[in-house]
């Protein structure tokens, strides 16, 4: 009788047996192995720890770097002072690292107000000190595979999970980091303010205290709700409901996904992600999109389109400030099938059809029409795309043609490939990292009012958001949009979490971290705050842009130009991202 075996990367899976007394036994038996797993696993052999004569260290860090838990930190010098510079209405971090050789229990931060010469002040509700927790990632080398990866292979151990805990336990010989980030009031005075972190432990201990301080510039950087930057990142309701446990479209599944959702919209997200059908990408993600319109095909033939769903989900993203674009996904699904109720059948049932068929044309003519009708009503046809993504451009010209038969002013998206035959056609483009869109064509859009955008998936080595990706590169994404003139940037899934990411971040044949930005609690991640630190620098370098030409400033424009030009993908093939961003955000800051 086989009572234990051993799962990926040496965890333990504990089996029942019939023997009670057994099973105590080895349930403890598995316990004690899995509570040493990770350590086996993920310990590198001939640590370093005992060559150093210390018990406890505390050091600010580069926000860049990503630092092993299982190893001490190479750190020529120990960091007590972090200096910083920010806009009012700017949120801006750093990283502090504890590192131990002995266990140290219940470790908190704690924060004072920052001061500046005045007497005023920057409250510590405005600052949070998070432990970051660490989660299974895959290899470096999942970056150079891509797509289509073997999963398990040559796994690491990721500090990303930015925890909602107030205390820690540190264990002996391990390095736990903490995110500090500082919101800048945008009615905070210009000035120096000044303050610090105390580390404390559970008896009183004061491990470390330091200082930092943050000099507010009296620029100002709008709400996030204002910001240009046209933030896309896919929403999976369904993935909510299934870690919250909740009934899919229950008020209490609402109630769930309302701090995500919040959260999304303090990042600028202008984009609210619906279904039109059920699974329009072919169940690639652990949690299967449902549709949020009930299709229905009558006894007498005639169909009906119920839209409670659609019209809940659409009111309670614009109540939290989420209301530029509604896109609905998709005409032309992956697995070319579509779903609906048959009354006569008394089940559901599908139909698959290509785009260009006769089937296709009628399946779909007849509910666009009576979408529009229903969007028109609702006074958001206008802000309404019919969405799909990475479709070949045949496919493509058939749907748009079968959209714009139903009615000719419905917008259309699409993200994929670019292709200049169905440009015109396509109102929000996003197009991949590797494309080329020529300026004339950038210009004429923005002209009217399209919206033109890129994304980045899993065949792109850099630049990334994956667990393994260097933290910088997400910030590096927002200096790439608006090196080229992009409005924004696309990602395929902010919360599509597969089945315990805060442990595991690996997905099927997915590089590790590609279905999602956020960790379940919600919980955020050093990519989600990285993210949003390079949309602001996007915000800035549009407000000095518009600055310097009505100023009539030439050469601060040359000198912000020659910032941007530095970031093309290609550069990152020999420079370190996090030091380009460096560079340029103490320039920026500088102006």
């Amino acid at each position: 009788m086989k009572n234990i075996f051993f799962g990926k990367n040496g965890f333990v899976t504990c089996v029942k047996t019939s023997m009670l007394l057994v099973f105590i036994l080895l349930n403890v038996s598995c316990q004690l192995q899995s509570q040493e797993s990770e350590r086996e696993v993920f310990a590198t052999p001939g640590s370093a720890w005992d060559d150093d004569n210390f018990q406890t260290e505390v050091s600010f860090v580069s926000a860049n770097k990503l630092f092993n838990k299982y190893d001490p930190p190479s750190i020529n010098k120990i960091d007590s002072q972090w200096n910083a510079k920010a806009w009012r209405g700017e949120k801006i971090h750093t990283q502090v690292l504890v590192w131990s050789q002995v266990p140290v229990e219940n470790v908190t931060m704690q924060i004072s107000p920052l001061k500046n010469d005045n007497g005023q002040s920057i409250s510590p509700d405005n600052i949070q000190a998070r432990f970051i927790g660490y989660t299974i990632a895959d290899g470096m080398d999942a970056k150079v595979k891509g797509c289509g990866m073997e999963p398990g292979q040559d796994s690491l151990l990721v500090a990303d999970v930015l925890k909602n805990e107030n205390h820690i336990n540190i264990e002996a010989k391990t390095t736990q980091p903490v995110w500090l980030s500082v919101n800048i009031p945008k009615d905070a005075p210009e000035g120096v303010y000044k303050g610090n972190l105390k580390v404390d432990t559970k008896n009183g201990t004061n491990l470390k205290t330091l200082d930092f301080s943050v000099e507010v510039s009296n620029r100002v950087l709008p709400d996030p709700e204002d910001w240009e930057f046209h933030l896309d990142l896919w929403q999976s309701p369904d993935a909510i409901a299934r870690v919250h446990n909740v009934e899919k479209w229950s008020d209490e599944h609402f109630e769930a996904m309302e701090p995500y959702m919040k959260s999304l919209a303090d990042a600028g997200q202008k984009v609210i992600t619906t279904t039109l059908i059920k699974d329009p990408w072919n169940s690639q993600t652990l949690d299967i999109y449902d549709s949020m319109i009930e299709w229905r095909k009558k006894k007498d033939g005639t169909w009906t389109y119920d839209y409670t769903v659609f019209d809940r989900y659409v009111s309670f993203m614009e109540s939290l400030g989420i209301d530029k674009l509604i896109e609905g996904y998709s005409m032309i699904p992956w697995n070319l099938k579509f779903y609906y109720y048959d009354e006569n059948l008394g089940e559901e049932t599908h139909i698959v059809a290509e785009p260009g068929s006769k089937e296709y044309k009628e399946h779909w003519d007849r509910m666009l029409n009576d979408f529009a009708r229903h969007l028109k009503e609702k006074g958001w046809f206008e802000k309404t795309t019919i969405a799909m993504d990475e479709r070949p451009m045949e496919a493509m010209q058939k749907a748009i043609e079968v959209i714009k038969s139903a009615d000719e002013n419905f917008k259309i998206s699409l993200a994929g490939d670019y292709h200049p035959e169905i440009e015109s056609d396509l109102f929000d483009y996003c197009v991949a990292s590797n494309q080329v869109i020529e300026e004339e064509i950038m210009a004429a859009r923005k002209e009217k009012g399209f919206t033109t955008t890129f994304y980045t998936c899993c065949v792109e080595e850099y630049p990334h958001t994956f667990t393994v990706s260097p933290p910088a590169e997400s910030t590096w994404l927002g200096w790439h949009a608006a090196l080229k003139g992009y409005d924004g940037y696309l990602r395929w899934a902010y919360n599509s979490w597969p089945e315990d990411p805060e442990k595991d971040s690996r997905f099927g044949k997915w590089p590790s971290g590609d279905t999602y930005l956020v960790y379940p609690g919600p919980q955020s991640s050093i990519r989600f705050e990285r993210l949003i630190e390079g949309i602001q620098d996007y915000e800035k370098i549009k407000i000095l842009e518009k600055e310097f030409v009505e100023n009539n400033e030439p050469e601060k424009q040359t000198k912000l130009q020659n910032i941007l030009n530095s970031f093309e993908i290609a550069a990152l093939e020999n420079q370190d991202a996090g030091e380009m961003v460096d560079k340029a955000k103490k320039i920026l800051n500088d102006f």
